[in-house]
């Protein structure tokens, strides 16, 4: 019997087959669980192309985080496919070019704004319109870039990823009483579509292979979506407010 049977799973951020969601999505299924994916405008049809190479091709929901009249029906459209959720993966994040690549001084608000709005204001909008349709013991999940640390090139996505971490401690603390946890994964540098659009972004994977006490591969996502398999599972019932870093133990050396 797999860790999700009779489960039911929404999971963002499927893209392509090479993102980190694909392979939450790809194992969740293995596992047993119903996947619903969700997706917006012009990705909508690609989401869509790239659900059916899946073990099961998944239902895809309409959601544009921004979007308030699609935050309001994502419950509904959910029920379409799902009579509840045990957990949610929040893949989502953008941040213009002019704030990233070494822009941080000139970095304008208007772009900071959006970067924050979608990378981290978006986990609590996600999460308010799930909870409607998320079961006792269900799980949050969201995908970091440790927001610790000023990363070179990250700018102003690193500080909405800061900010990204705060919201989930919060998240946790207001959710728990509910019966929802809230955790993060902080993975290393990882080829996807979204890290191919940041400027420099070989800046941030230079050397990462070499520093990670078990190495570390830039274009495997697998171990990043294990993590994410075992915390939105019932594995983890008493644990909530934690980042889970999955980078070769990379954060864990000394410059």
């Amino acid at each position: 019997m797999g860790l999700f049977e009779g489960k039911s799973l929404l999971i963002t951020g499927v893209l392509m087959d090479s993102s980190i969601a694909f392979h939450v999505a790809r194992l969740a299924q293995q596992e047993g669980a119903n996947v619903v994916l969700t997706s917006f405008g012009r990705q909508f049809r690609l989401t869509q192309a790239i659900g059916k190479r899946l073990p099961v091709a998944a239902p895809v929901v309409q959601l544009d985080v921004t979007n308030q009249e699609d935050l309001d029906g994502l419950a509904d459209a959910v029920r379409e496919h799902a009579d509840g959720i045990d957990g949610v993966l929040h893949s989502i994040g953008f941040a213009p070019q002019s704030v990233m690549g070494g822009n941080f001084l000139s970095g304008q608000w208007a772009d900071v704004a959006t970067a924050i709005e979608i990378s981290a204001f978006s986990l609590k909008s996600l999460a308010v319109a799930a909870k409607p349709v998320m079961r006792q013991g269900s799980s949050l999940v969201g995908l970091t870039f440790d927001g610790q640390y000023a990363w070179p090139v990250y700018d102003w996505m690193g500080v909405a990823k800061a900010a990204f971490e705060a919201t989930a401690r919060y998240l946790a603390r207001d959710l728990g009483p509910e019966g929802i946890r809230v955790n993060l994964v902080s993975a290393g540098p990882i080829r996807t579509t979204a890290a191919k659009s940041i400027p420099g972004f070989a800046t941030m994977e230079e050397g990462w292979t070499h520093r990670a006490p078990l190495g570390w591969d830039v274009n495997d996502a697998e171990p990043t979506a294990r993590a994410c398999i075992a915390l939105l599972s019932d594995w983890f019932p008493a644990t909530t407010g934690e980042i889970v870093h999955v980078d070769g133990g990379f954060h864990a050396m000394g410059q």
